[in-house]
């Protein structure tokens, strides 16, 4: 299976006793070590105590040059992060939980397990970001670039939460935490999909257009094939709403709202590109190959990009092409498994959606610019 290497954290670890460790573990449930995630790695690690309060070794560094680390703040938290501190200038909370500009009110009824999972998600998007090489940095570390988070709960008398992105900062109404209320509202807005991961993922797309598009090189690049970001975005959010995409929307865009505005689409191929390359990635650190699934699909060609924008028109190297089509032609075969076996279980498919040749060039855009 081709993946991205080096380009996603990890989803398969060892504790020291050989148990299996997943993501959030915080202690091996054989041996009863501490283990803990370190995000510069990508990888859950067993600890040692390292003499001093608060403070671990990785297990296994060589004595000389190991480090001395704090487990995040968050750890005993409604929040249970089991990440480690690697950066002095967060205090004494980790790279993720940093970014938290608000939390829920806990006195609120509900509000703690909802908290919980949506940290839990927010973990999963900036392990794999971090692992992406691109700059996750909070807003005291940066204050005009940086990243924020806002997890809110509606009050009465209050105006509503509304899930968004604006200026670097990402909110999101917690209630999506509760899968009723969640269902329900994917059901009104005739989504085929809707999880907190998801909220994430799209909002971060957001964030990184400001970041690596808006004011580079890729700008030009980005209208020529998402369409002109400049059209009045409350305009077509409303013309959106009130008429729904296009009747011919599914040949041109990944998702139907990614049709109501350039941004919108950006951020939806955005969320795209992260949903196929960390299910690929742990697909293939279980060791499944999707070359060798006995799925017949029609394979996208490097013809299908070979005129997609670049950054200054300059022309991609084959060998980016060739391992971009490689990765994107295992995802449709994976996703193609993954659904039958959902729908094996009842349930519906896990990825309910169509790539076309132009969502293909719209992704491998987002491709280019993730480098």
């Amino acid at each position: 299976m081709q993946t991205l290497a080096g380009k996603s954290y990890g989803h398969v670890h060892h504790c020291q006793c050989g148990q299996l460790l997943f993501f959030d573990n915080s202690v091996c449930l054989r041996c009863g070590a501490a283990v803990a995630y370190q995000p510069n790695l990508g990888q859950v690690k067993s600890l040692e105590p390292a003499g001093t309060q608060n403070k671990w070794y990785i297990h296994g560094d060589a004595a000389s040059t190991r480090r001395g680390y704090a487990r995040c703040a968050n750890l005993h938290s409604p929040a249970q992060c089991n990440w480690l501190v690697t950066d002095t200038r967060t205090g004494d909370l980790c790279t993720a939980c940093a970014l938290d500009i608000t939390i829920p009110d806990l006195s609120q009824a509900d509000n703690a397990s909802y908290w919980q999972a949506c940290e839990g998600a927010k973990r999963q998007l900036i392990a794999q970001l971090i692992m992406l090489g691109l700059p996750v940095n909070n807003r005291k570390i940066d204050p005009y670039r940086g990243l924020g988070f806002e997890l809110l709960r509606w009050q009465q008398g209050e105006p509503p939460v509304m899930t968004g992105h604006k200026d670097g900062v990402i909110t999101l109404d917690i209630m999506e935490a509760d899968p009723a209320h969640r269902e329900q509202l994917r059901q009104q807005m005739h989504e085929p999909y809707r999880t907190l991961l998801g909220h994430f993922r799209h909002e971060s797309g957001h964030y990184y257009w400001d970041l690596l598009v808006r004011d580079t090189p890729w700008l030009s690049a980005c209208r020529r094939l998402f369409g002109d970001d400049r059209a009045d975005y409350n305009n077509a959010l409303q013309q959106h709403y009130q008429n729904g995409p296009p009747a011919n929307w599914q040949l041109n865009y990944i998702s139907s709202y990614a049709a109501s505005h350039p941004w919108e689409d950006w951020a939806e191929t955005w969320a795209h590109y992260l949903h196929m390359t960390d299910t690929l990635n742990a697909a293939a650190q279980f060791g499944i190959n999707a070359n060798a699934i006995a799925v017949h699909t029609d394979p996208f060609t490097r013809e299908q990009i070979a005129d997609a924008p670049k950054a200054d028109d300059s022309t991609g190297k084959a060998a980016v092409e060739d391992t971009f089509l490689n990765m994107v032609n295992d995802w449709v075969r994976l996703s193609s498994v993954l659904n039958v076996l959902a729908r094996s279980m009842g349930q519906p498919d896990s990825y309910p959606f169509v790539l076309t040749v132009a969502s293909l060039r719209k992704l491998f855009l987002v491709h280019q610019v993730i480098g």
